[in-house]
């Protein structure tokens, strides 16, 4: 069976293009080697892909099947290294634990009166902005 319609069936690329999209990107090892498409997935072998959402994931083929099936039925075709599964629960909690990023901005986007306060400072000044320094 070719690897892009495998990891398409057995749920780890929503359609066989992304999968063979990844593949041709070089985010697929398999068995410690860069695969193309079309290359032949027999059980046994070690699969790490690397997906932005959850890092590198290793797994290990226990079945193939070309047809994509229900979620509970594709995971019993695969199963994850212990080190995957710790890396990936490691980097969900370092996810977890940082900070909201609109917690950092001290304000939002600038009211109606704000940029009143702005362009009445600017004109206070003269109405153009000069880098240059009057003698």
């Amino acid at each position: 069976m070719r690897l892009d319609k495998w990891l398409w069936a057995a749920r780890f690329y929503k359609t066989r293009s992304l999968a063979t999209e990844e593949i041709g990107k070089g985010r697929v090892l398999v068995n410690e080697l860069v695969a193309k498409a079309s290359r032949e997935v027999r059980l046994g072998d070690v699969i790490s892909m690397r997906q932005p959402s959850q890092g590198i994931r290793t797994i290990q083929v226990l079945g193939l099947s070309g047809n994509r099936a229900a979620a509970a039925i594709a995971q019993t075709w695969y199963a994850e290294t212990p080190e995957s599964l710790a890396q990936r629960l490691a980097a969900a909690q370092v996810l977890r634990q940082g900070s909201e990023p609109a917690l950092s901005q001290l304000h939002g986007r600038p009211t109606k009166r704000d940029r009143r306060d702005l362009a009445q400072a600017s004109q206070g000044w003269g109405s153009r902005w000069s880098a240059s320094v009057d003698d």
